[in-house]
C-alpha cells in the first residue's frame, strides 16, 4: 500500500464514524489535522442509563461534542507513526469541566505487520460490539456502563494490536488484541481482550472476549464478557442491519450474570436521509429480571457533508423494577463537523 494512502487510512480508522478532519499541515511526510464536531438539540434527552428513572423537562442538550488533533509521520518502508488527542466538550454548562479526555494515544502501523496502539483508545472489543452503536441520538447504552475501566468502548491505558487479512476483493479477516494493566484505585487486575471478525460480500460476523479480575463487594471476581455480532451493509448507504448479543459475568452493574441485546435496522437514501429503528435490552440472567428495554425511531439528514440534522424518539419498553416508571425520550438537533 502507498504510504500516503496508509496514513490517510490510519486517520480515518482512528476517527470513528462520520468523522471529518481539516488538514492544517502536510510536509516531508508529516501531517497535522484538527477535527471533531459540535452538536446541539432540543428535547427530553438523557443518553446515560444511570438516571433512567429521572424525568427530564424539555431543554437544550448536547449529544457527544468533541474536538481532536491528530498527526502522522511517514517513516518510510511502509511504516507510519500517528498520535491523537481528543477531548469531550461541555459548552452548555461551562465551569471547570469544559474539556475532558476521550482519547490520547500513540500508534504505529506497518502495511504488512499490522497496527499497535498505546494509550486511551477505542478498544478491540468495541470493534465488534459497536456495529449497532451508530445512530446519533439513541444507540448502544450498555457499552458505556463502565467502558473506560473494562474496555468496552474507549479503554483507558490500553495496549492494542490489530491485523487485517484480505482474501480476494470480497472477503477478509480482522484480528485484535488488547491489554490493560492493573488499576489499584479501582481494585481491578490486569485485563485482556481478543476480537475476531470475518467479512465477506458486505456481511460481518464477529466475536470478542474481555476478561480480568475485579473486586466486587470486597471479593475478587472474574469480570468477563463474550460478545457476538452480525452486520450487513454500510450505515448511511442503503440497507444496514446489525445485531449484538452478549453474555456476561460480573461485567455489567456488578451483577453475577447478565445478557445484553442490541438490534439496528437502517436505510440510507441517495438524498442524504437515513432512517433507522433500534432495540436494546439488558437482562439479569440469574433472576430473569429485565433491567431495561427500549426501542428508538430515528432520522438523520445530511444537508451538506459537514452539516447533519437529526431527530429521534426513544420508547421505554419497561423493566421488572416496580420502583421505576417508563420514561420516553426525544430530541431534535443538528451536528456540524469541524
Amino acid at each position: 500500500m502507498n504510504t500516503k494512502l496508509l496514513a490517510a487510512a490510519i486517520v480515518a480508522a482512528a476517527s470513528g464514524t462520520n468523522a471529518f478532519a481539516a488538514e492544517i499541515y502536510n510536509s516531508e511526510g508529516s501531517t497535522i489535522s484538527i477535527g471533531g464536531y459540535v452538536d446541539v438539540g432540543i428535547g427530553e434527552y438523557d443518553k446515560g442509563t444511570s438516571t433512567r428513572a429521572a424525568n427530564q423537562d424539555v431543554d437544550v442538550n448536547q449529544v457527544s461534542p468533541r474536538i481532536n488533533i491528530s498527526g502522522t509521520q511517514d517513516l518510510g518502508n511502509g511504516v507510519v507513526v500517528d498520535a491523537k488527542g481528543e477531548w469531550a466538550l461541555n459548552y452548555l454548562d461551562g465551569g471547570e469541566n469544559t474539556f475532558s479526555t476521550r482519547l490520547g494515544y500513540l500508534g504505529i502501523t506497518h502495511e504488512q505487520a499490522g497496527r499497535a496502539v498505546v494509550g486511551t483508545q477505542w478498544a478491540p472489543y468495541y470493534d465488534i460490539a459497536g456495529v449497532a452503536d451508530l445512530p446519533i441520538a439513541f444507540a448502544n447504552d450498555y457499552l458505556y456502563e463502565n467502558h473506560n475501566l473494562l474496555g468496552t468502548g474507549r479503554a483507558e491505558r490500553m495496549v492494542s494490536y490489530r491485523k487485517s487479512l484480505m482474501f480476494g476483493e470480497d472477503g477478509g479477516m480482522d484480528f485484535g488484541l488488547g491489554w490493560q494493566g492493573e488499576e489499584t484505585e479501582s481494585n481491578a487486575d490486569a485485563r485482556v481482550q481478543v476480537a475476531l471478525k470475518a467479512n465477506f460480500m458486505g456481511i460481518g460476523l464477529g466475536y470478542t472476549y474481555s476478561g480480568g479480575d475485579l473486586e466486587i463487594s470486597s471479593v475478587k471476581r472474574d469480570a468477563n464478557s463474550h460478545m457476538f455480532a452480525l452486520n450487513y451493509g454500510s450505515y448511511g448507504n442503503g440497507l444496514y442491519v446489525a445485531g449484538v448479543y452478549g453474555m456476561n459475568e460480573y461485567f455489567y452493574d456488578d451483577l453475577e450474570e447478565t445478557v445484553q441485546l442490541e438490534g439496528l435496522l437502517a436505510f440510507g437514501m441517495e438524498n442524504g436521509l437515513n432512517l433507522s429503528v433500534n432495540y436494546e435490552a439488558v437482562e439479569n440472567d440469574k433472576t430473569n429480571f429485565t433491567l431495561y428495554s427500549q426501542t428508538a425511531i430515528q432520522a438523520e439528514y445530511s444537508i451538506t457533508p459537514k452539516l447533519m440534522t437529526f431527530a429521534g424518539y426513544e420508547i421505554d419498553l419497561g423493566d421488572d423494577d416496580p420502583a421505576t416508571k417508563d420514561d420516553d425520550k426525544w430530541i431534535i438537533g443538528a451536528r456540524y463537523f469541524l
